[in-house]
């Protein structure tokens, strides 16, 4: 038996080996101990390899789904060595000594799930790939579970990029991969050559040629052909469902980062959970295929009008019949994810209860098709979508006639398919019944005839059916004459056989098996006729998550007063009203109100520099104007009384700072690479972010690095941008730069509390409020006052040595911030701080406020 583990732990290479004993499914030596550590199993020991005891643990066969979900959650690969033989047939085949065979029949990765129990029903799981050859590179991407297959044109450069849209779960590469850094695991360099990835699509889709799935690259087909080379690979021959992939270029969609998608927490927030994000504060879906396709359209905004309009379209059609938004809404939410069923069923791991979700969800389409059919004036996206959810009347009539109407997950005790639906098998359940019947009446005769009022007839997986009694009653049935043969004594009772119940065993038993058999049969014979529907049924999967997308954005839209935007050919961006919904939500929830604000970048004011102080609103201002633009080329309402905008083709944003200690980054070397991915690669028609910049280093450096970083978006880029700094100097830059406007977050002081008011105005800041910050934060009155007088040094240095003024006139921030410091000089309030009230008498009080009296006179 070791020396077939071995084999097969070789054959299982870096993974977990699930080693099929019985009912478990047991691991050993390093293995073991892993997984002992990660799931908090005992770790035991069995045998001897060499000199030592061999390491050992095990898991119920049963229930392992629940301990593969924490193997994968925890990073670890996991291959599964089942019995393919049954111990009669390995008795046959080498005598009564031989070992049952054992092979690896899948193995188990975090991009190869389709287990409803191991998958997060409203988010995708992509596996991608990526392919070089010929100086380009490409990303190919699949969900298994829905059989979606994505392959992505794009350059080296890109490729990052790419993958954070898709945020696979598992990413794979060539051991010879110049972006082997960017893959979770390497394949053979064989896997991922462009011609045999070609043959392998052509095998694949039985096709001669593949100019119907678009025009593919050497570098697609690389990608493409390592994926599947990979998913073969871990479900060992028997591939999973894949529909024909759909092939785009980076263009297709807007250009976002990997930093950018951080700093604005489109689909995940910085914590990594989904809760906090935009998606999160947009989403109103009601199924999980809906949740999965808006998670992809906020991650890939259109940059092709004519689609998005079609998308918007749709919504507003929800948006104003409520009715109707109402009606699909409570369709849609009472069908099951189709999708996933059928891809389940694809990869060979269906049930009964998978069939039964395809009955139920297609009849559900289908009704739901019939009456969107029926209305009047249907925007073009619904006249396409209509169609697609019906034209499946044949499957659902035989999946209606053939299953009960709540089929089990477990096929292996039968009882799914209906009565009447084959002659024949109602006969085998008939027989079978009136068999239990039988010994029914059989056990009511023993009792009687033997005077044991609580002898039963029992079945177990050992002894079959079988006559148990009291231990103390059970010499009645030892005499030879009783006719009762003597099987098994246990604690407390004892039990028998009788040749009559022997002769209704049998009958039961292989009515029964043939029964299960039957079912069988007809169970693969429907997942087969359900399969060859695979394409029209993916589609109309599709169909539905596109319907709930809209219906759920018209929602959220009605819900929050959002607008729908303008889209125009030019470079514009015109925000009334805007808010960030994220933001938005979270004061709702405390009771608060969001202060709305407008934003116009135009050719002749496409840089605002924006001034404030720290917690005045000028990053969330800068965020909600760029998830604005998401949210409008995903096809959605935005957050906003009314929006015009121009399309954006790469959205950038350097907002908060992080060190990348893996890489040896510091904060300020991430600053800087950010920003400089920024001035290489936006365009006039790109929206860029900036929060800060050269904050991170001395202030002498930080105001040269900001200084040059507005004038080089001003001249070069000619984007459109929103730069926050708190370096009130470059001001100077709106006398240089005609398309440089200045703006400022209103705050005030009254009675010495800070006063944020959010509102974004025309104009600079007139002072930085710092110190009154720090106040407000919670800073010790004592530390206010020595930087308070620190600052008193400083300003009275300016005129001598110059300071950071040199060059660049006056400073006005520091100068605005130095006029607070009278208020420390009265002798009214410094009386007052001094007071320890809790320690005067009454006598005191009553002349320490004759004192104050007479200070407030004077």
């Amino acid at each position: 038996m070791m020396a077939q583990y071995l084999a097969l732990k070789e054959e299982a290479e870096d993974c977990l080996l699930f080693y099929r004993m019985g009912d478990f499914f047991e691991l050993f030596f390093d293995d073991a101990k892993i997984a002992s550590a990660c799931l908090d199993i005992a770790l035991t020991a069995r045998g001897s390899h060499g000199d030592d005891k061999v390491p050992m643990c095990g898991v119920p066969a049963h229930s392992a789904t629940g301990y593969l979900a924490r193997l994968i959650k925890a990073g670890h690969r996991v291959a599964i060595a089942d019995q393919v033989e049954t111990p009669e047939e390995a008795k046959k085949r080498g005598g009564s000594k031989a070992l049952v065979a054992r092979a690896i029949v899948r193995v188990v990765t975090a991009g190869t799930l389709t287990e409803e129990a191991l998958l997060d029903s409203r988010s995708a799981n992509w596996c991608a790939a990526i392919g070089e050859a010929g100086g380009e590179t490409a990303i190919a991407c699949a969900d298994i579970s829905t059989g979606r297959f994505e392959v992505i044109e794009c350059g080296a450069d890109r490729a990052g990029a790419e993958l954070a849209r898709f945020a696979p779960a598992e990413t794979i590469a060539s051991e010879a991969s110049e972006l082997a850094d960017l893959a979770t695991a390497l394949r053979p360099k064989g896997d991922f050559d462009s011609a045999r990835g070609e043959a392998r699509l052509k095998s694949l889709f039985g096709v001669a040629t593949l100019d119907g799935f678009g025009s593919l690259s050497r570098a697609g087909l690389a990608a493409a052909g390592g994926l599947v080379a990979y998913l073969d690979h871990t479900a060992k021959g028997a591939l999973p469902f894949l529909r024909p992939p759909h092939v785009t270029r980076t263009d297709a969609a807007m250009a976002i980062d990997a930093a950018t998608r951080e700093s604005l927490e489109l689909t995940v927030s910085q914590s990594g959970a989904r809760k906090g994000s935009l998606l999160d504060a947009v989403d109103r879906t009601v199924t999980g295929a809906g949740a999965r396709l808006l998670g992809a359209d906020i991650s890939a905004p259109l940059m092709d009008r004519a689609s998005i309009e079609a998308r918007l379209d749709l919504v507003q059609r929800f948006h104003d019949d409520a009715g109707l938004r109402d009606m699909v809404r409570s369709a849609l939410r009472a069908m099951p994810d189709i999708g996933r069923a059928l891809g389940r069923l694809a990869a060979g791991r269906g049930s009964p209860r998978d069939l039964g979700q395809l009955r139920d969800g297609l009849d559900g389409a289908w009704r739901l098709g019939e009456k969107l059919s029926e209305l009047a004036d249907r925007p073009p996206l619904l006249d396409a979508l209509a169609p697609q959810l019906r034209g499946h009347g044949e499957l659902i009539d035989l999946l209606q006639r053939a299953l009960v109407p709540d089929p089990p997950v477990d096929a292996d005790k039968g009882g799914y398919i209906a009565e009447g639906y084959d002659a024949a098998l109602d006969d085998l359940r008939d027989t079978g019944a009136g068999g239990r019947r039988a010994i029914a009446k059989l056990e009511a005769e023993y009792r009687a005839s033997t005077g044991i009022a609580n002898l039963k007839i029992k079945h177990n997986g050992v002894l079959g059916y079988h006559i148990e009694v009291p231990a103390k009653s059970a010499d009645r049935l030892m005499a030879p004459d009783s006719g009762f043969t003597h099987r098994q004594t246990l604690a407390g009772v004892v039990r028998f056989n009788a040749p009559e119940l022997h002769d209704l065993a049998i009958k039961v038993t292989q009515a029964g098996a043939h029964a299960l058999t039957a079912e069988a049969a007809h169970l693969e014979d429907l997942t087969g006729t359900a399969l060859d529907r695979r394409e029209p049924i993916a589609a109309t999967a599709d169909a539905l998550a596109r319907l709930d997308v809209s219906a759920a954005l018209a929602e959220r839209a009605a819900e929050g007063g959002w607008a729908r935007p303008a889209l125009v050919d030019h470079a514009c961006f015109e925000i009334e009203g805007g808010r960030h919904p994220v933001v938005e939500a979270a004061l709702a929830r405390a009771g608060e109100r969001f202060v709305a604000n407008d934003c116009t970048l135009s050719e002749d004011s496409r840089l605002w520099l924006v001034t404030g102080p720290n917690m005045g609103g000028k990053s969330t201002f800068l965020r909600q104007n760029a998830l604005i633009a998401v949210l409008a080329q995903a096809g959605g309402y935005v957050p906003a009384t009314r929006a015009t905008l121009g399309l954006v083709d790469r959205l950038f944003s350097r907002v908060g700072a992080s060190d990348n200690l893996a890489r040896g980054r510091s904060t300020f070397m991430v600053e800087m690479v950010e920003t400089a991915a920024i001035l290489a690669q936006a365009t006039p028609r790109s929206f860029v972010i900036l929060d800060e910049v050269g904050r991170g280093t001395s202030t002498y450096d930080g105001l040269a690095i900001a200084w040059a970083v507005v004038e080089a978006i001003h001249e070069e880029n000619r984007c459109r941008c929103l730069f926050a700094t708190h370096y009130h100097e470059l001001t100077r830059l709106a006398e240089r730069c005609d398309a440089l406007t200045l703006h400022h977050v209103r705050a005030r002081e009254w009675k010495g509390d800070l006063v944020l008011l959010h509102e974004v105005s025309e104009g600079p800041a007139d002072r930085s409020y710092g110190l009154a910050v720090a106040r407000l934060a919670g800073l010790p009155p004592i530390t206010i006052k020595r930087a308070r007088a620190v600052l008193d040094k400083l300003e009275a240095g300016r005129e001598k040595t110059g300071g950071l003024a040199a060059g660049l006139d006056d400073l006005p921030l520091f100068a605005a911030m130095a006029e607070e410091e009278p208020e420390a000089t009265d002798p009214l309030r410094t009386e007052l701080e001094a007071l320890d009230i809790d320690a005067l008498s009454p006598r005191e009080a009553l002349e320490i406020l004759y004192k104050l009296k007479g200070l407030a006179s004077e």
